[in-house]
């Protein structure tokens, strides 16, 4: 009888841990969420333009972004560019509006973050009369002379700083995304220096906390305005930087 109720016992054991077994292979990976921009291919000066971006997860509509910011530059001078916070409609849609000043080829990118996720979709707005053939053969002298043309379809979001002060520990945050994708196991690196001592540079090594989110933290040990550039490269020979400027306070 207690052969009998111990091979029973096993049995159950081994049926239930077979169970849980079969529960963790079937979990479910969560779908990444998807951001449809919408914003016109062409606009005129001055006049107003609707911004929209539609975010999705699945056949779900995500109404519970965290953030959800359009950044708009033009072309050629990202580190010009213009945030504006969107409006959350309720329905999964945020929405914002913006006009421009003058002709050129400007870039809007929205920038969504939702359920622990983040994407950046970009498109392009041709205002008023657009580039003109002297300003195209500009663009292109500068890039001969050495001036950096990004990789198509990358897209780089540095995760704005406030209230830096010194001596406290600093959480330094990028969004890296390929063809509307997060860029995976890039070799991030930040390389940060005083502007009243551009002799002396530091470098540190970030870690992929995330798909295509790479951070980093740092202590600065004096006032002053930095500059943080941000350097991204990968196997396929993708080799990226963007410049930021910061204010540390005593």
């Amino acid at each position: 009888m207690r052969r009998k109720l111990s091979m029973f016992l096993l049995v159950s054991m081994l049926v239930l841990l077979a169970a849980c077994n079969g529960k963790e292979e079937t979990k479910e990976v969560p779908k990444a969420i998807e951001v449809k921009l919408d914003v016109p291919e062409t606009a005129e000066v001055n006049s107003k333009v609707e911004m929209k971006a539609v975010v999705t997860q699945g056949d779900e509509k995500v109404a519970d972004a965290d953030e959800v910011e359009f950044e708009i530059w033009e072309e050629g001078k990202k580190e010009e560019s213009n945030t504006i916070k969107a409006k959350n409609n309720g329905d999964g849609s945020y929405e914002a509006q913006t006009k421009f000043e003058h002709n050129g080829l400007f870039t809007v990118q929205v920038h969504v973050t939702a359920r622990d996720m983040h994407t950046m979709p970009k498109k392009s707005v041709t205002v008023g009369e657009g580039i003109k053939d002297g300003e195209e053969k500009h663009e292109h002298e500068n890039e001969a002379n050495g001036e950096h043309a990004h990789t198509e379809g990358f897209a780089m979001h540095f995760a704005a700083l406030e209230n830096v002060q010194v001596e406290r520990e600093t959480e330094l945050s990028v969004h890296l995304q390929k063809d509307n994708k997060p860029l995976e196991k890039a070799k991030v690196r930040y390389e940060i220096w005083n502007d009243s001592k551009p002799e002396k540079h530091e470098w540190i090594d970030a870690d992929e906390s995330a798909a295509g989110e790479y951070k980093a933290k740092h202590n600065f040990t004096e006032a002053g305005n930095y500059k943080i550039q941000i350097h991204v490269e990968n196997d396929e020979g993708l080799h990226e930087h963007e410049e930021h400027q910061i204010e540390v306070k005593k």
